[in-house]
């Protein structure tokens, strides 16, 4: 799923600039980092894929879908295709760990007999087949995201969007979720990872997107130690 942003702007009615004249794009397949420091414009970037905000200016294209055209149907639709995971793991407490995976299932209207088949083979990928009847409470903070993945994953989505998804773990713990992160997109899905830690995009060797104050400052491939980027403009 092709993600392209052309000339778009995003600014509120109180005066704030979240983005300013981005354009770039994301390829079938890729893992890309968006970085930058805090009100940078990465979460803003991240719910304009997802069409849960869209341009004040320009547009935002996902696949065959445009934010200028899109109906509520289609974004619906959209919302299958696309697996958003955030910093707050967002699981319901009173529900296992199971049934927070099924919920996006069953919202499809899947078949129960699928569903069970489907929440245990995408616990297992997580590697936590073993907790799958755990609240979240009794479980530790990565285990809780690698929920989190695991529910974004069930509908099996072309894209998966990480909002600070480590923002919440010890260092240790954050490297293993990037390690997920990176055998999911080796799978085929295509991963883009909004942080403002850079660390982990320099040590992986991925495309690094860069914003300061909702503008595009640079974008291409980081290495540790190299800090060199492309031009801006795609």
């Amino acid at each position: 799923m092709l993600v392209e942003f052309e000339k778009v702007k995003m600014h509120y009615k109180e005066g704030t600039v979240a983005l300013d004249d981005i354009t770039l794009s994301l390829a079938k397949g890729e893992f890309a980092f968006i970085t930058g420091p805090s009100g940078a414009g990465k979460s803003t970037l991240l719910r304009m894929i997802y069409m849960d905000e869209f341009p004040s200016e320009g547009e935002v294209r996902v696949g065959t879908h445009k934010s200028s055209s899109i109906s509520r149907k289609e974004i619906a639709m959209l919302r299958r295709e696309v697996g958003v995971v955030f910093q707050e793991f967002k699981l319901l407490k009173e529900l296992t760990a199971f049934e927070n995976v099924v919920l996006p299932l069953r919202a499809v209207g899947r078949r129960e007999s699928s569903i069970r088949k489907r929440v245990n083979s995408v616990l297992y990928s997580v590697g936590l087949s073993a907790k799958r009847h755990q609240f979240p409470l009794k479980l530790s903070g990565g285990e809780q995201q690698r929920i989190a993945i695991a529910r974004a994953m069930a509908l099996r989505p072309s894209i998966l969007l990480a909002d600070e998804p480590t923002g919440n773990l010890d260092p240790v713990t954050a490297e293993q979720i990037f390690d997920l992160l990176v055998d999911i997109n080796r799978g085929g899905t295509s991963v883009v990872v909004a942080t403002h830690d850079i660390r982990h995009a320099e040590a992986l060797g991925k495309r690094v997107i860069r914003l300061e104050h909702g503008k595009l400052v640079g974008h291409g491939t980081e290495a540790a130690g190299d800090g060199e980027d492309e031009p801006c403009t795609t």
